[in-house]
């Protein structure tokens, strides 16, 4: 449990957490649309999801 918890809280993750709530935050509140959000999330989700599966791709090459 401690070692997921570790894994979780590194920078690319937190990143990852601060910008989806500022775009949240910045739907609720009217700033942008929802469908401006759909796409900034889809893009950064993206990439969070592409690097952790090229990390364990790299890893299991070893």
């Amino acid at each position: 449990m401690k070692e997921k918890l570790i894994k979780l809280i590194d920078v690319k993750s937190i990143v990852t957490f601060l910008l989806t709530g500022t775009f949240a935050v910045l739907v609720i509140r009217g700033d942008i649309s929802e469908r401006e959000f759909m796409t900034v999330f889809t893009v950064v989700i993206s990439f969070y999801f592409g690097t952790e599966i090229q990390r364990c791709v790299s890893e299991s090459r070893k």
